[in-house]
């Protein structure tokens, strides 16, 4: 009876680990370790080719929109990290070539103005930028308009009736405009579900500022149409003034299996050429292994962006979310990809396992000027080694940036898919270290979404909330303070997803109409959009298309919202006049990071390095 007792204890813990093998949430709960002090062969500093940080030189963004009052016009201009203190802007118009200021003295308080008297016809504008004793230091180019063709959004057009699932920004010809690097369709396959068999593929298409078309590049067969087989990122990798688009390819000539699934065959990290989409370098894509688990494990793969050595612009190609993950480190010197190091999660003591994020984000937390790589619950090394895991699992969300101002450096927020009973499922950790700060303090089951954003000027520090995902058995709602007060359940808990700087003050606004969590086809169902402020009134109404980006893309640091409609995609401005000025968000090297890293994996709404907010 003993024996047999022994035997059915044994067959009882081999069918928990063989169901742990394959599965996913709480059952690799065997793969959570929590490494604050890790363990690892040391390796050395990465030095890439860069003599100093490349950075992307941008133009003084003029634009013009309909202003709020009738028959008025609202400009906007950039305030650049280069520029002095004291610096002032003086607003020019210029019609049937003759030149007219309208400011009677230089703006100082903000960067914006509004035409309450714009003449009957077209006309053009210009802003010049001047020091304390009125001497002029840069002018942008003069930007037209026509009170006939005034929208407020710009418009570019697709070379295909087509909607857009992703979009990067980058500035592609190096006149310090932001251009546009789309892919299409907006369909979406998820590793979790049945493949493609009706011959659908992917598209890359590159267009410049004014909307010229400049190319197309067909993914081909090789890659499936699906947000974890298509990662794509847009930079200036080889510091030459022009963004390149790093991204995975593969051969055309594959078999797909019974299901439509490709899980065999030679992958890619390929370098296009950001004005012709030629191919200009191609190495190995981080390789399938059993490591990886089954082929929903195998088929996870990501591609960032991060300055490894603080200079240089490093590629990572990266594979694995829920078992291993594995990420190679490139840089594009000249038109050559050169390997940094390797990481495999399996290398550190004790192995990194299920820690994944299904987005990444790269920025410096530990003040060594050089940046880390947040990959979900675990924080890698400029070097390629781990700096600390959370040993928490797999997190649907989770976002850096400085949450709470009273403490110092930046903060990690966490919402945890696998169940926690002891209140780590929701949780604040400190960036540079990983040592646990606040959770929630009481069970969670499935923690699908979250979101940081100040949004209630009452308490100190951006708040973090969070949602449940129905999967998990619940759908309750959390909101918290910065220092981790519980501050609301269910009722009063704003939505996780699309949060923008719109109006005058710090507080952030949110969408009514929009629920995009892939980046492909949203909730919105063809509805018009409003922005509101949490628990107040609407600011502005009638954006249409489903919400790509969140970004500031031009104008002064208020965020454009970059939608996709049939053949076309906007990007809406707000008209809300200004109370003060602020250096660009896109200059700010960690909201740069997430604006780049928007073109893969699901969706976040970019924060800065600092605290913003009221």
């Amino acid at each position: 009876m003993k024996n047999m007792n022994r035997m059915a204890f044994v067959v009882m813990v081999l069918s928990t680990l063989a169901a742990g093998a394959y599965a996913q949430d709480s059952r690799e709960r065997n793969y959570y370790y929590e490494i604050l002090d890790p363990s690892h062969e040391p390796k050395p500093l990465v030095e890439g080719f860069a003599l100093t940080r490349v950075s992307e030189t941008l133009d003084r963004g003029l634009t013009l929109v309909p202003g709020q009052k009738e028959g008025s016009l609202y400009l906007s201009w950039r305030l650049l990290q280069s520029d002095a203190p004291d610096v002032a802007f003086n607003v020019y118009r210029q019609v049937n070539g003759k030149t007219k200021k309208l400011n009677r003295k230089p703006l100082k308080a903000t960067t914006d103005f509004v035409d309450l008297s714009p003449v009957a016809g077209e006309a053009s504008y210009q802003v010049v930028a001047v020091d304390r004793k009125g001497k002029t230091l840069d002018k942008s180019a003069f930007v037209a308009y026509s009170p006939e063709s005034g929208k407020n959004y710009r418009s570019i057009k697709l070379n295909r009736s087509v909607k857009a699932g992703k979009v990067a920004v980058a500035d592609l010809n190096g006149d310090g405009v932001y251009d546009y690097i789309v892919r299409t369709p907006d369909s979406n396959v998820d590793p979790g579900m049945p493949g493609d068999l009706n011959g659908k593929t992917y598209q890359i298409e590159a267009y410049l500022s004014d909307g010229t078309f400049l190319w197309s590049k067909d993914l081909g067969q090789g890659i499936e149409p699906g947000i974890w087989y298509s990662p794509y990122v847009v930079y200036d990798f080889n510091g030459d003034g022009k963004a390149e688009v790093a991204l995975k390819t593969a051969p055309d000539d594959v078999q797909r299996d019974a299901k439509g699934r490709v899980d065999t065959g030679e992958e890619y990290l390929s370098v296009l050429d950001g004005m012709t989409g030629h191919e200009i370098a191609r190495v190995d894509w981080p390789e399938r292994n059993f490591r990886y688990g089954n082929l929903i494990r195998r088929n996870r793969n990501q591609i960032g962006m991060a300055f490894l050595d603080g200079k240089t612009p490093y590629i990572l190609a990266c594979r694995g979310t829920y078992k291993l993950m594995v990420v190679d480190a490139w840089q594009l010197n000249g038109t050559k990809l050169e390997r940094a190091w390797r990481w495999d999660g399996d290398e550190e003591n004790p192995i990194v396992r299920s820690m994944g994020a299904h987005s990444m984000v790269c920025g410096d937390v530990d003040g060594d000027g050089r940046d880390e790589m947040l990959l979900g619950s675990c924080m890698l090394d400029d070097n390629g080694t781990l700096l600390w895991s959370a040993g928490l699992g797999h997190p649907d969300k989770v976002y850096l940036t400085d949450i709470d101002p009273a403490r110092p450096g930046m903060e990690v927020f966490l919402c945890i898919e696998p169940w926690h009973d002891n209140g780590r499922g929701v949780c604040m950790v400190d960036a540079r270290t990983g040592q646990q700060i606040w959770n929630i303090g009481h069970k969670t089951f499935h923690v699908g979404d979250g979101m940081v954003a100040d949004i209630d000027a009452t308490h100190p520090g951006l708040e973090c909330f969070a949602r449940e995902d129905r999967k998990g058995g619940s759908t309750d709602k959390y909101l918290l303070a910065a220092d981790g007060t519980y501050l609301s359940k269910n009722e009063g808990v704003p939505p996780c997803r699309n949060w923008a700087w719109w109006d005058a003050d710090l507080l952030r606004e949110t969408f009514a109409g929009d629920d995009n969590r892939w980046g492909a086809s949203s909730s919105s169902h063809g509805r018009a959009q409003s922005v509101v402020k949490w628990q107040g009134e609407t600011l502005t109404q009638g954006i249409e298309g489903d919400i790509l980006m969140i970004a500031d893309l031009y104008g002064d640091w208020r965020e454009e919202v970059v939608t996709a409609l049939p053949g076309e995609i906007r990007i809406y401005t707000t008209n809300i006049p200004a109370r003060d000025r602020r250096v660009t968000l896109m200059q700010d090297p960690l909201y740069r990071n997430y604006v780049a890293h928007r073109s893969m994996g699901y969706p976040q709404a970019p924060v800065p390095s600092y605290y913003l907010g009221e």
